[in-house]
């Protein structure tokens, strides 16, 4: 079946609006986005009227922990750090992602319909994160990235875990110390590794390892938590020493050394921007960040850590972020492209261009403008979810089984 929006005000993104613009879906896909002379929509097509709203790709948050930290349910849970091994590279986040936990609604309500779901921040090296939509019924269909990133930490969370055990890493040069450790490890690991498969002879998997030799064959980004600054220079200094992909997590004082990060290319997944100053590394917090470093030439996104910050309130915090800086367009990319494609996730999502995943969300007007809301969200061209006027209310789409 295809689907047309027509009548919007159209944001591609990557690319000027379109005024009366229409956006084309065939098969959970994009397959063009124009004006209405532009486009030539079939005759069966399902028509979605889209006048007098604005016509977006569906957010991106690419730092949470959606589905296994889940709200109101205490430790029963909450399935975010398995701590009690310093070294989790092979744990996998999503192995404890509850797809009907209430946050999955909350986001759609947000206009977000991608996530990447990450492990904690309780050890130096937390595990495999995945990129899952925002509905489905199962794991199995949410996933469309199983195998993004490796969540990593650095700064107060893991030296306390630990240090609270009397065991390494108590200290910054601990925490370090491991990361380094492994790396070496899974350096050498993979040479034996080959060298076995080279010559036809057995050897033994370890997963552990085998998931870090992906991030030094540049298979997987390695996600650092780091907040001050000298931990972030830790981070680009590790990532020198290794070769690997490095994306800077939080980054809260990323903007006292902007310049350091644009010069090295790294770039930022800032936020959450909605807390309080709750432990010395979030002292020099501020919404200016964004600005700064965007500024400053480099690549930012925003996240709400969620659920730190209620995912819906992702679009608020680039809102807040523009009050103090942000250019408006930037804001958006932090929303949208710029979170996918630095994690290589451009390819599905990220902008209304033909190929991408039909996420499409309809808003009553700008979503930087905190009285609008989203309307009607589309997830891979299925409507998932709409605000009902009569009722004040959001209705999603059921996701358990009914006969």
């Amino acid at each position: 079946m295809v689907k047309a929006i027509v009548g919007g005000y159209v944001v591609p993104v990557e690319g000027d609006p379109i005024d009366g613009g229409t956006v084309l879906v065939e098969n959970g896909r994009i397959t063009a986005v124009g004006t209405a002379a532009e486009v030539d929509v079939p005759e069966d097509a399902e028509l979605v009227d889209a006048s007098g709203t604005w016509v977006l790709p569906g957010f991106v948050d690419a730092h949470t922990h959606l589905g296994v930290h889940e709200e109101g349910e205490g430790w029963a849970g909450n399935d975010t750090n398995e701590m009690t091994d310093p070294n989790g590279a092979r744990f996998r986040a999503i192995d404890g992602i509850d797809p009907f936990e209430i946050g999955f609604d909350d986001a759609l309500s947000g206009g977000v319909t991608s996530v990447v779901i990450k492990p904690g921040s309780g050890n130096p090296i937390g595990g495999q994160t995945v990129a899952v939509k925002t509905w489905g019924r199962t794991a199995l269909d949410m996933v469309f990235d199983e195998a993004v990133s490796v969540k990593s930490a650095l700064g107060e969370n893991p030296k306390r875990v630990y240090g609270d055990k009397n065991q390494t890493p108590s200290t910054r040069l601990g925490v370090a110390a491991i990361i380094r450790e492994a790396f070496t490890k899974a350096r050498n690991y993979a040479a034996q590794r080959d060298h076995a498969r080279a010559e036809g002879k057995p050897f033994d998997v370890d997963l552990t390892l085998e998931t870090l030799a992906k991030v030094l064959d540049g298979e997987l980004y390695w996600d650092q938590h780091t907040h001050r600054a000298d931990d972030i220079v830790t981070a680009i200094r590790l990532a020198e020493e290794f070769g690997y992909k490095l994306v800077v997590n939080h980054g809260t004082e990323g903007h006292l050394i902007a310049d350091v990060l644009a010069e090295k290319d790294v770039p930022v997944i800032l936020g959450p921007l909605f807390t309080t100053r709750s432990k010395v590394e979030l002292r020099n917090r501020t919404l200016r960040s964004a600005g700064i470093l965007a500024r400053a030439g480099v690549k930012i996104a925003i996240t709400t850590d969620h659920p730190v910050v209620p995912i819906n309130f992702l679009v608020y915090q680039a809102a807040l972020a523009v009050k103090d800086g942000l250019d408006p367009e930037t804001a958006l990319r932090a929303l949208t492209v710029n979170p996918a494609a630095m994690l290589s996730l451009d390819d599905r999502i990220g902008s209304l261009k033909p190929g991408l995943d039909a996420d499409i969300v309809l808003w009553s007007g700008d979503p930087l403008d905190v009285m609008n809301r989203a309307m009607r969200v589309f997830v891979r061209g299925q409507e998932v979810y709409r605000f009902d006027d009569t009722s004040g209310e959001g209705v999603v789409t059921p996701r358990r089984y009914a006969e």
